[in-house]
């Protein structure tokens, strides 16, 4: 990933971490608030519904009570028990008898004018008759709420069933199951109450309960749950806050760890994004294909490629170099096991640290990676540049017991470090790596042209094989030929190789030779 795409990244993934905790904070501000006046409006409800239960079941007493009496009809013993009735049952004003479908007595007294039964609007489901707003002719003509059952009648004045304390700002609405209104408190808008009994379920600002008989609607204005929210997110604003500027934080930490070289090669190492191209190692009497260096390669997720002097020298300073070279020795087991297993003298190259040579960490990795493979251990070798010499008694140490498992080791880019004779007489190599750099001096008249043949000189005298990098050239080949070095690697034989290229490669060079042969 590039760095402007990590900072257009970075950049909105600190907008949104800003914005989620203060948006989630305002949210939850207003799930608390909706949950709080919910739960008001709903214990509003309940309270309300539970009164209106009294005042009905007062009516459904009073009436049942009323059954029981056996005096004459509207005699004076048979209204004094009405009356009786009447005052001990504090939710009715009144109590009254029918015949034949007029009031003939009632609590009060006898009526000696002709009032005419008023017809139910509702009936309950035990059986009381319901008749909204009757109009007693002593009362002023205040409508009052009738409830029948048989002969008998009471009256009760609507605000018995809402007689709770409310807030002000809120209204209460008591009706039946089919939506006539029995009582309400501070003047509901009834054709809001009948908009929301239709609707089924209540708006934010309102609450809706039912039972079998009755229905409680409670209705407040939007300003009081907009007050609500305000109180809660004073509370949890500053902890949105908090959240945001952590998360803004950790966006500028976390992106400045990704725009960092190193912590590039870090994610890189995590996601396993090095693959192997393979140089192809000549034999340069022959012509012949006998192995391959195997080169690292950083291929990011967008394709490209990152050079490996951009970052190997990153690699190995920070110990990244570890991790990397295990990844290329699982990548050379996997990418060219059945060719290592079906060719036997073809080699693998593969370069190793300079802590690796110091610890000898490495050989027990390959070991590791070789078991059930049934690839030799000679077809593996081991590159290390002369910085990885410096400590000669762990270098000896590594090297041998890297012969002794079966690796012919190589010292790698000879001639740009810190080796002389003394030093390359103390290690059991088996071979050198003469550096481009020598070989490009070839033909041509440079300070360093004298260095290249004297190099081969000495490779020799320790009978260590040899092979030549970065061979661009035929005169360069030729040269090379002529002093018996053993074998050449470079753009003159092949630049390095992805694994089925290689593959190809190596397929077609045998076969050519067969063919020769």
């Amino acid at each position: 990933m590039n760095r402007a795409r990590i900072i257009i990244i970075a950049t909105l993934l600190a907008v949104v971490g800003a914005l989620l905790p203060i948006s989630a904070t305002l949210y939850l501000s207003w799930l608390r608030a909706t949950d709080i006046e919910a739960e008001r409006l709903q214990g509003v409800a309940q309270r309300g519904l539970e009164r209106a239960r009294i005042s009905l079941g007062d009516a459904d007493k009073a009436l049942k009570a009323a059954q029981q009496l056996n005096n004459t009809p509207c005699s004076a013993e048979h209204i004094r028990q009405m009356r009786i009735i009447a005052i001990n049952t504090r939710s009715i004003e009144d109590l009254g008898y029918f015949e034949n479908g007029f009031l003939k007595c009632t609590s009060a007294g006898e009526i000696h004018t002709k009032i005419t039964q008023t017809p139910a609007d509702f009936t309950t489901t035990s059986g009381l008759e319901v008749s909204l707003n009757v109009i007693p002719a002593i009362n002023g003509g205040i409508g009052m709420v009738g409830l029948s059952y048989g002969a008998y009648k009471v009256l009760i004045d609507p605000m018995r069933f809402v007689d709770i304390i409310l807030d002000p700002s809120m209204q209460l609405a008591i009706t039946t199951s089919n939506g006539k209104m029995l009582g309400s408190l501070h003047l509901p808008d009834p054709s809001q109450v009948q908009a929301l009994l239709r609707e089924k379920h209540s708006h934010r600002a309102s609450s809706i309960l039912r039972n079998d008989d009755l229905i409680a609607v409670v209705i407040e204005p939007d300003d009081s749950l907009a007050a609500q929210m305000k109180r809660e997110t004073m509370v949890l604003l500053p902890l949105g806050v908090l959240m945001a500027a952590f998360i803004v934080g950790l966006v500028i930490w976390v992106s400045r760890k990704r725009l960092s070289p190193l912590g590039e090669l870090k994610l890189a190492v995590e996601k396993h994004e090095f693959i192997v191209h393979y140089q192809p190692i000549i034999a340069l009497k022959s012509g012949v294909c006998i192995g391959a260096e195997a080169l690292v390669r950083w291929q990011r997720p967008d394709g490209k490629m990152t050079r490996p002097d951009l970052f190997i020298p990153l690699a190995e300073e920070s110990g990244l170099i570890l991790p990397i070279t295990d990844q290329v020795i699982a990548a050379v087991i996997r990418d060219l096991g059945e060719v290592l297993r079906t060719n036997r003298r073809l080699h693998i190259a593969i370069n190793i640290s300079a802590q690796d040579i110091k610890t000898g960490r490495v050989l027990d990795v390959v070991k590791h990676a070789l078991v059930d493979t049934n690839i030799l251990a000679d077809q593996i070798w081991l590159e290390a540049t002369e910085r990885g010499f410096m400590d000669i008694d762990a270098a000896r140490s590594t090297i041998s017991r890297a012969r002794e498992m079966g690796h012919a080791v190589a010292i790698d880019d000879f001639g740009t470090g810190y080796s002389s004779l003394s030093y390359l007489q103390g290690l059991p190599l088996d071979a050198l790596k003469i550096d481009k750099s020598f070989i490009d001096t070839i033909g041509i008249d440079a300070a360093t042209s004298n260095v290249t043949p004297y190099i081969i000189e000495m490779a020799k005298a320790l009978k260590l094989q040899i092979v030549a990098e970065g061979v661009e050239t035929q005169e360069q080949a030729d040269y090379l030929l002529a002093r018996d070095v053993d074998f050449g690697q470079g753009w003159l034989f092949s630049k390095a190789l992805p694994t089925r290229e290689f593959i190809a490669f190596y397929r077609d060079n045998s076969s050519r030779h067969q063919e020769v042969q």
